[in-house]
C-alpha cells in the first residue's frame, strides 16, 4: 500500500516544514508494517511538497495512524495536506 500526502508550503516556512517531514518519516519508520518513506519538493512549483510512504498493507497504515506517537507527531502535519485521496494499492 502506498500513502501519498501533498502539501503547499510558503517559501518562508520551508526549512521548518522540511524538518517536520523528516520527523514524520522517522515516526512512521518506527511503526510495524512500514516499508519505506520519502519526501520531496516539486521541481516546477517550489511551494509543493509530497510525503510518500510504503506499507505492507492498508491495515498496517491504519494502525500506525491510530497510534499515540503518530497522532502526536504526524497527524498535525497530515492535517495540513491538500485535501485529496492519498491511499493507493500497489497490488492490482
Amino acid at each position: 500500500m502506498i500513502a501519498i500526502a501533498r502539501f503547499r508550503t510558503p517559501l518562508a516556512e520551508q526549512e521548518a516544514f522540511r524538518a517536520n517531514l523528516e520527523r514524520a518519516r522517522q515516526a512512521f519508520s518506527e511503526r510495524e508494517g512500514f516499508i519505506s518513506g520519502d519526501f520531496g519538493q516539486n521541481l516546477d512549483d517550489n511551494e509543493l511538497w509530497t510525503l510518500v510512504t510504503h506499507w505492507q498493507n492498508v491495515g498496517s497504515y491504519r494502525r500506525a495512524l491510530s497510534s499515540t506517537a503518530i497522532k502526536m507527531e504526524v497527524v498535525p502535519l497530515l492535517a495540513t495536506a491538500i485535501d485529496e485521496p492519498g491511499a493507493y494499492s500497489k497490488d492490482l
